[in-house]
């Protein structure tokens, strides 16, 4: 009997709701057949199996929310090889899936944008937890006011032990910094601190979230309340959680694009033979990934708690994508290495995935810096808010014919305004409007990247 688990499924994520079970007792189940249909903070993905033979039990229903290491079904292996070849040929087949980078958990092309390729990469599956089973053993006598003794307990003196179930804190989970890892004094000290910190930060959003009851609106005419979903639930707490922790600033300018345009209509035929539409997004993406090689401060994260900054040698762009079930920010992964055509056919590619809720929680992981272009839809300016852990955005709106004074007179210009949102712990204001004039000169003058990029 093998018992199919929870995988991983992704950075910080510890639990999703189901939206489908895509088995039931009696079926023949193959290993990388999708079985389950789940729903997390970052996106709908399909969950392919581990294991192989006839299902046994379903221990969950849709809508459970579940959590990473928690039984879903059991199968029989010897269950599979006893079935006629007539029953396993009504078995569903596995279903197309896409390879994930090897550092994140694999995830298949799930239902949260179809993949456009059609070579098909075997994913392995993520490995089950391991589960301890009790093993019968002597029986371990709590002395009064003493922890039990327990094996691979964390180094750390009595003392240190003490001071930990004093001020509420797990000693398992402190990081020691002294000799051999064993755990100081300090160091529960600082673990305890920053507990604090995390527990304050999380109550004042909460607090904020919460701040006054909605009145009931019921009384003024008909209403109709509709649960968040997932996504949208931690889309709020995401950019509550920025806007409350990341000191913004938004630099405003414009871009004449005037040149750039009739450069980009010049190509549009050429992009079409590779079966793409050149656009000011993928430009942009090009050039945000130069101007990060130059101004290394917008490709970093704030590590206030080790009081560091991360800098980053990869550069992974993020674009946002309105969706009907909300804000999906795919990430287009070493966007220094491709070419303009190979940048749209990407972004093309995650935007299809996203709006069919078939984007991978591998796609939206990773990102260095996030461009939202709402010039599509209309607008002059906004102030988008830096998507966390990421230090910049750059906010794109549109573009239009205005009058501008060249050579002792005004000729008519397309000028593109842009916003720049960054974190002032980290970007200063000289900089940030360096880095918006060296985007603005590279969208003005294509040459720069060539030359400079």
């Amino acid at each position: 009997m093998k018992q199919f688990v929870i995988p991983e499924l992704g950075e910080n994520i510890q639990s999703a709701t189901i939206v489908k079970v895509l088995i039931k007792p009696g079926d023949i189940v193959q290993q990388d057949q999708s079985v389950l249909e789940l729903e997390t903070d970052k996106a709908t993905i399909e969950v392919p199996s581990d294991v192989s033979g006839k299902v046994v039990e379903v221990k969950v229903n849709e809508g459970d929310q579940v959590e990473i290491g928690q039984l879903v079904f059991t199968v029989d292996a010897d269950g599979a090889a006893a079935t006629a070849p007539e029953e396993k040929k009504e078995a569903q087949p596995a279903p197309v899936v896409e390879a994930a980078a090897p550092a994140e958990t694999p995830v298949p092309a799930t239902s949260e944008a179809p993949a456009p390729a059609p070579v098909i990469e075997e994913q392995v599956a993520a490995p089950a937890p391991v589960v301890n089973t009790p093993v019968a053993g002597p029986k371990v006598i709590a002395v009064e006011n003493q922890p039990p003794i327990l094996q691979n307990a964390a180094p750390a003196a009595p003392s240190v032990r003490r001071l930990a179930r004093e001020i509420g804190v797990d000693v398992n989970q402190v990081k020691g910094t002294g000799p051999g890892g064993r755990i100081l004094l300090d160091d529960v000290k600082l673990h305890s601190k920053l507990m604090h910190q995390q527990r304050n930060e999380a109550q004042h959003i909460r607090a904020e979230q919460h701040q006054q009851p909605l009145p009931d609106f019921s009384k003024y005419g008909d209403v109709e309340t509709i649960a968040m979903s997932n996504i949208r639930q931690k889309t709020a707490e995401h950019l509550s959680h920025a806007w409350h922790t990341i000191p913004h600033v938004t630099q405003f300018d414009k871009a004449d694009i005037t040149q750039l345009e009739e450069f980009r209509k010049s190509y549009a035929k050429t992009a079409e033979k590779f079966g793409v539409k050149l656009t000011v997004t993928a430009i942009l993406v090009k050039i945000i990934s130069s101007a990060m090689k130059t101004f290394p401060q917008f490709n970093a994260s704030v590590d206030m708690q080790n009081k560091t900054i991360v800098y980053k040698k990869y550069f992974n762009i993020g674009i946002a994508v309105d969706t009907e079930f909300g804000l999906i920010v795919p990430v287009i992964k070493n966007a220094d290495r491709m070419n303009i055509i190979e940048i749209s056919k990407e972004i093309n590619a995650l935007a299809e995935k996203a709006r069919n809720k078939k984007v991978g929680v591998a796609d939206l992981q990773g990102g260095c810096f996030t461009i939202t272009n709402l010039g599509g839809i209309g607008g002059t300016s906004f102030t988008p808010i830096v998507n966390s852990p990421e230090v910049a955005i750059l906010g794109v709106s549109k573009g239009s014919i205005e009058p501008v004074y060249i050579n002792g007179k005004f000729e008519p210009r397309l000028m593109l305004p842009l916003s720049l949102s960054y974190d002032h712990r980290i970007i200063d204001g000289a900089d940030g409007i360096r880095f918006l004039r060296w985007v603005i000169e590279a969208l003005e003058n294509p040459m720069k990247l060539i030359i400079e990029g």
